[in-house]
């Protein structure tokens, strides 16, 4: 089986370097390619040193963000029960599909997206496009009933050929996937450790289906950082409560402990979470004002970011800002993939590579 390129088959997580016992316990695809960056984030108006930038832009050099570190968790639990296809679901311009369909051809693997509508912006349309490059079979299922019956006809049609399918969910929030932020937080409390920033007070992340907030928060209670967690609402598709990113929170924990008794199950309730609900606009995937400047601070700060999820969080943090020091800084958590994939596509961005219900719906657009 491949291995991705640029990273190192035998390089630990920093969950396993917590927990060696997990080692032989929890399957895992490496993906990552080592500990990202923590920088301070010059902002207007803000003394440097007062908010922190978490590189995962830069997380996996086959495709960066916070997906690769889900992923080579749910990658090595399908690969470990012999599976030969992933089907997931999302938006037509899903990141999580893309990541999904890139990681896994990598590993070896077939994967199905079933899409369901959102605002067809040129940033949807490159998606869509370099899904197909990278050989996803798209399947278009309009609103959420009907992705939900389009992936149970999928699950079946894959079965009956032997491909053994392997569902993950939308966004890889399940709670295997909400392990790679268990890990992550790991990863950041060894940081403040070597003394790379102080301990935050608050770590800002987008939310769209909440994994990787419910990671991070039962991450850094294992690590007994006092950091709170923030979550910027970016969907209106299914949106996670505070109820269900603490029930992700605990299930991740209860995993981890059945597998190596070690691992501690601290109760982690709704009341730890923060969720910012004024960011969304109009909808998933619309931009809003509060966005497009956020974007353009954080091109002047050297940070390439998107409108759809990580500007809407910068935009929370600039407004939120007040009482955040050198001392007590907060952190940005770049949840955006900076790799440039379409140069490494294994065929062109070709409209005519997509289902034809896909290019008639981009073409009324």
């Amino acid at each position: 089986m491949p291995e991705p390129r640029g990273v190192d088959p035998c390089a630990d997580a920093a969950l396993l370097r917590a927990y060696p016992g997990l080692r032989a316990r929890l399957a895992r695809h490496p993906a990552l390619g080592g500990p990202t960056p923590v920088e301070p984030l010059r902002l207007p108006g803000l003394a440097l040193g007062s908010v922190y930038v978490k590189r995962d832009e830069r997380s996996c050099p086959l495709y960066g963000g916070n997906k690769p570190r889900k992923l080579e968790w749910i990658l090595g639990r399908a690969l470990a029960r012999g599976a030969r296809r992933l089907v997931t679901t999302g938006g037509l311009g899903t990141n999580h599909g893309l990541a999904t369909a890139i990681l896994g051809r990598d590993a070896g693997l077939a994967t199905t997206l079933v899409l369901v509508r959102q605002p067809p912006s040129a940033a949807v349309r490159r998606s869509l496009l370099l899904q197909a490059a990278y050989g996803a079979e798209q399947v278009y299922g309009a609103n959420v009933p009907g992705a939900a019956l389009a992936v149970l006809r999928v699950l079946g049609a894959s079965a009956l050929r032997g491909e053994r399918p392997h569902l993950v969910p939308t966004g890889g929030s399940s709670t295997l996937g909400c392990v790679g932020f268990v890990s992550a937080a790991l990863e950041l409390a060894e940081q403040v450790r070597a003394g790379e920033l102080p301990p935050p007070r608050r770590i800002f992340a987008p939310v769209g289906s909440g994994g990787t907030l419910a990671g991070l928060a039962a991450g850094l209670r294992l690590a007994g950082l006092p950091t709170r967690v923030v979550g910027v609402l970016v969907t209106d598709i299914l949106p996670p409560g505070t109820s269900r990113l603490a029930a992700l929170a605990r299930g991740a924990l209860r995993l981890l402990h059945r597998l190596d008794a070690g691992v501690p199950t601290p109760w982690i309730g709704p009341d730890e979470f923060e969720l910012v609900r004024d960011e969304l606009g109009p909808g998933y995937g619309a931009p809003t004002p509060a966005a497009e400047r956020a974007l353009r601070v954080a091109a002047e700060a050297g940070l390439a970011l998107e409108t759809t999820y990580t500007a809407k969080c910068l935009a929370a943090l600039l407004g939120r800002s007040a009482g955040a020091s050198p001392e007590a800084p907060d952190l940005f958590w770049n949840t955006y993939n900076a790799v440039e994939v379409a140069g490494k596509a294994p065929a062109p961005l070709d409209p005519e590579r997509l289902p034809p219900r896909l290019r008639r719906l981009l073409a009324g657009a």
